[in-house]
């Protein structure tokens, strides 16, 4: 049976898209700052295990310049950079791998949003990768989902649920289509996702900022204290569903809350920066950082749940100003025993 690993079971490698031409950059922020950006990342990720770049076709010269050395740049058609979720969901039954191509529209078919070449990365990473290719009707990104490894799997009611996405979908049958390709028995939903996660560019919900297990029975959470934040209510619900909550198991989840930074707002809007869009890869934690006072707490809380991991920190803001964070970029390859 096929299933995804945890993000901490060994990874092949590391797949991530390179910023190209698009409304996310030429809106949100500049091409030039974002390449930057995302060349921090790879570099970081590259310390613990190999990386590939998709990159636009003809920037391979422009992305070297920025990589150095030592990243493979494949070349493909892309409209935007957020690997996470337009690429495929790694599977192993340990002797093969596979990949589930979800159906990818945009994040809800969102007006700014282009994504005729990038609802093909899926399965063409998955090729690259010399997977089997399952195709999925439901329409899911790889931010959308976190699972345990051990049969429990983390979504949100408004983005599996989300009309702008599966408006004809039951949570029945979500929860059949996603337990049926990854291999997991029980859902925990979150009702929703960060404020700020609801604005422009936004992903309408994502787990991935709020909520992530760190191994089997533990899942790290964000928490705003601040009560002049509209999350400061939300993730107080949200804390207390997870500590309700059971895993497939049957074991009481035990919740590790994360404070956000300090910052509130950004450009005039709610900030949804958060610690929990990190990203494992072996023997390293690669932790979005913000200049902010509490990125050294968020720093000791990752070292003291991976004490044989080494933590590094990366500025995130770039990355974040465009709708995500470090955990959205970056796509784990699992090793097949």
């Amino acid at each position: 049976m096929f299933r995804m690993p945890p993000e901490w079971a060994p990874h092949e490698r590391t797949w991530m898209a390179w910023p190209g031409p698009n409304p996310t950059f030429d809106d949100a922020v500049g091409l030039a700052e974002a390449r930057r950006a995302w060349a921090a990342v790879a570099r970081a990720v590259r310390r613990f295990e190999p990386v590939t770049m998709v990159v636009g076709v003809g920037e391979s010269a422009g992305a070297r310049a920025l990589l150095g050395a030592g990243i493979e740049l494949v070349e493909r058609e892309l409209d935007d950079a957020w690997m996470r979720d337009i690429g495929p969901t790694f599977l192993t039954d340990g002797t093969e791998l596979a990949a589930v191509d979800w159906t990818f529209n945009g994040w809800g078919a969102q007006e700014w949003a282009r994504w005729e070449h990038d609802a093909k990365i899926g399965a063409a990473v998955s090729d690259l990768a010399g997977a089997r290719t399952f195709t999925s009707e439901l329409v899911n990104e790889g931010g959308a989902i976190h699972v345990d490894g051990e049969g429990t799997v983390l979504l949100t009611d408004t983005v599996q649920l989300g009309p702008e996405r599966n408006p004809h979908w039951t949570r029945e049958q979500v929860e059949a289509e996603i337990h049926a390709r990854l291999g997991t028995t029980r859902a925990i939903w979150l009702p929703r996702g960060l404020s700020g996660d609801y604005g422009e560019f936004g992903t309408r919900g994502h787990v991935d900022i709020v909520a992530a297990f760190v191994r089997p029975g533990v899942v790290v959470a964000h928490t705003q204290p601040d009560p002049a934040h509209p999350d400061h209510e939300i993730c107080r619900q949200i804390v207390d569903l997870l500590r309700s909550e059971k895993d497939a198991k049957g074991r009481p989840l035990e919740v590790v809350e994360v404070p956000a930074p300090t910052v509130l707002e950004v450009d005039g809007t709610w900030a949804d920066y958060s610690y929990i869009n990190h990203y494992l890869c072996n023997g390293g934690v690669v932790l979005c950082s913000f200049d902010d006072p509490r990125d050294d707490t968020a720093a000791e809380i990752f070292r003291g749940l991976f004490p044989d991991r080494t933590v590094v920190q990366v500025d995130a803001r770039t990355v974040f100003a465009g709708g995500g964070g470090i955990h959205c970029i970056t796509q784990q390859q699992p090793v097949v025993r």
